[in-house]
């Protein structure tokens, strides 16, 4: 079994000054997904990228909160991580391993930064990583847009780190 892994879908992120690539169809993406897993009784993972106190997103500012057009229903598994990986300084692979999941399907932002590194730290990890080609996005930076950084980070990460799938291709 897979577990869907959605990643630092937060309102400073989401909703901030840099606005996400494609998000309202990302928004809608994930709430597919989130459904599919539902229906298949997969475990459903939330992380929430926090900084230390005196930061803007301190612990407990409203900046790390879940964006609310997610359609969460309370038993998914929220937790909170201080790195850009989902599995640094987290018990995120013991988690998984308890759900008896065998593998993980990611998503959410950012993708050259936290979608990265956690593609690669699940497949160190043991884990077999699924990454959503249309699941994840960033904003545009000074030197790429952001179609392109998706572009790039799906082609570089299929293969060595995992399996780059359709969302529309996946079930869990």
């Amino acid at each position: 079994m897979h577990a869907l892994l959605i990643l630092d879908m937060q309102v400073g992120l989401f909703h901030g000054p840099d606005k996400p690539w494609r998000g309202e169809a990302l928004l809608s993406t994930l709430n597919s997904l989130l459904s599919k897993a539902r229906k298949a009784g997969a475990p459903v993972f939330l992380a929430r990228h926090v900084g230390p106190a005196g930061s803007p997103i301190e612990p407990g500012s409203p900046l790390t909160a879940l964006v609310q057009e997610l359609v969460l229903h309370g038993d998914e598994i929220i937790f909170e991580k201080y790195r850009p990986s989902a599995f640094a300084m987290t018990d995120l692979a013991a988690r998984l391993r308890v759900c008896g999941s065998e593998g993980v399907v990611i998503t959410g932002m950012k993708t050259q930064y936290c979608v990265d590194s956690t593609c690669r730290a699940a497949r160190d990890s043991g884990f077999d990583t699924v990454l959503i080609a249309d699941g994840h996005t960033c904003s545009d930076t000074p030197a790429l847009t952001a179609e392109m950084i998706v572009a790039h980070h799906n082609a570089t990460l299929a293969g060595a780190f995992c399996r780059v799938v359709d969302a529309e291709d996946w079930h869990f």
